[in-house]
């Protein structure tokens, strides 16, 4: 797979920008603030439908214009596909495959495959619990993306179960509240609680079907992905204590050995035997018990306390937690390792995903950039960016763009 033609209109600092691309080596080289991660950014915004940068659309559409539109050709197995997605800020976003609308934006999700590493990535290591967890559901939507549907699912029954859990929270009797609450919890009274119990309990069982089937996901990736782990970060950094992963989730039937529920990865491991990886019937049963003993304390604090929502990634050099004992160098071997493997396991499943480099040897010692160019230059297509052309490695000589004032010319 490798992208052959990368097309931007009002996205981000550009206007306008045409790039004809092929497999090997491309080099985006120029100053920083120049718009080198805004052409890399766009190709994962069309893998993932989100950018690795901000949370929400507005900011990839250029100052004063109305709309966004990034357009990809897309070359797999011999055969081209033009994907156009048209990003509209406080409006749905629109998407078209081979000039032809579809229904959804997530409907063109597989068509390009990209694992993306960027200096964000050290919060992977060092960061919460929700970065794990969205590097997690990135890599499944991207083996198989009809989890996008999954977690779309699973988030929009959280949204409304957390919602009547805090209107439920906000009327109990005895708590100051404002007339705004005070007439909430009027209608709450008015609709009876045993009502809202019971609808609760609809939303129990909605949230335990789709998070049984997200966790069970989860958990088979976690254990597909773990050699892949151990391999990278030992080529990457062969003098450091071993690399491993578990997952550790709010159910003690599915955390993988690794703690209690509710641990959130800030001790070490265990040393019992890890736990059997349930199947989907009995993750979902597991979920709605742990949701019934929960539900007096998520009435108190108006929030849903079980489920893949607060479940987190452990990640584990030797005995001790990555995070809060890594050094610096070595936190930048793990999250490397971490996007690595995904690599290599989409390219065992299938075909080599585009890889791409934002600014990531600037960063590294000359035993870790030439470890990272050995290991990257077999791939099909990769995409780096750099500040100047002695941050790319002789090994990954290639193509190159250089980037200033908003223009894109190639110069090699």
């Amino acid at each position: 797979m490798h992208v052959a033609h990368l097309s931007l209109t009002d996205f981000r600092s550009y206007s306008s920008v045409e790039l004809e691309l092929e497999p090997g080596v491309t080099a985006f080289v120029g100053p920083n603030g120049q718009g080198k991660t805004n052409l890399v950014e766009a190709l994962g915004y069309v893998a993932t439908l989100g950018s690795f940068r901000v949370a929400t659309d507005a900011p990839l559409v250029r100052q004063g214009a109305a709309r966004a539109i990034i357009r990809s050709v897309v070359v797999r197995d011999d055969r081209r596909a033009m994907v156009e997605l048209e990003i509209n800020p406080g409006r749905a976003n629109r998407a078209r495959l081979n000039r032809s609308p579809v229904p959804r934006p997530r409907d063109v999700l597989g068509l390009l495959r990209v694992v993306l590493f960027a200096p964000e990535d050290l919060s992977l290591v060092k960061g919460d619990p929700s970065d794990r967890r969205r590097f997690m559901d990135d890599l499944l939507v991207s083996r198989a993306p009809r989890f996008a549907g999954v977690r779309a699912d699973y988030d929009r029954v959280l949204k409304q179960r957390s919602a009547l859990l805090r209107s439920a929270m906000q009327a109990r009797p005895g708590r100051r509240q404002s007339p705004r609450r005070q007439e909430a919890e009027a209608g709450f009274s008015a609709a009876g609680a045993g009502d809202a119990l019971s609808t609760l309990e609809v939303w129990d069982v909605h949230l335990a079907r789709h998070g049984a089937e997200l966790l069970a996901a989860r958990l088979e990736l976690v254990e597909a992905l773990r050699p892949y782990v151990a391999r990278a970060y030992a080529l990457l950094a062969p003098a450091s204590a071993p690399a491993g992963i578990e997952y550790r989730g709010t159910l003690s039937t599915v955390s993988t050995g690794v703690g209690e529920p509710g641990d959130t990865g800030a001790g070490p491991p265990s040393t019992g035997p890890a736990a059997p990886v349930a199947d989907r019937a009995a993750l979902e049963e597991a979920l709605r018990a742990a949701l019934l003993e929960a539900r007096p304390a998520e009435l108190e604090r108006g929030v849903t306390l079980v489920g893949p929502h607060r479940d987190d990634l452990f990640l584990s050099l030797g005995e001790l937690p990555a995070r809060g004992y890594a050094s610096h160098g070595e936190s930048w071997s793990f999250a490397l390792a971490l996007r690595l493997a995904a690599y290599d396991l989409l390219r065992a499943e299938g075909g080599d995903p585009v890889l791409i480099l934002d600014d990531v040897f600037a960063e590294l010692d000359s035993r870790r950039r030439r470890s990272l160019a050995d290991i990257v230059s077999p791939a099909e297509q990769v995409l780096i960016t750099a500040a100047v052309p002695e941050d790319v490695p002789a090994q990954l000589a290639g193509a190159r763009f250089d980037v200033a004032e908003g223009s894109v010319t190639r110069v090699k």
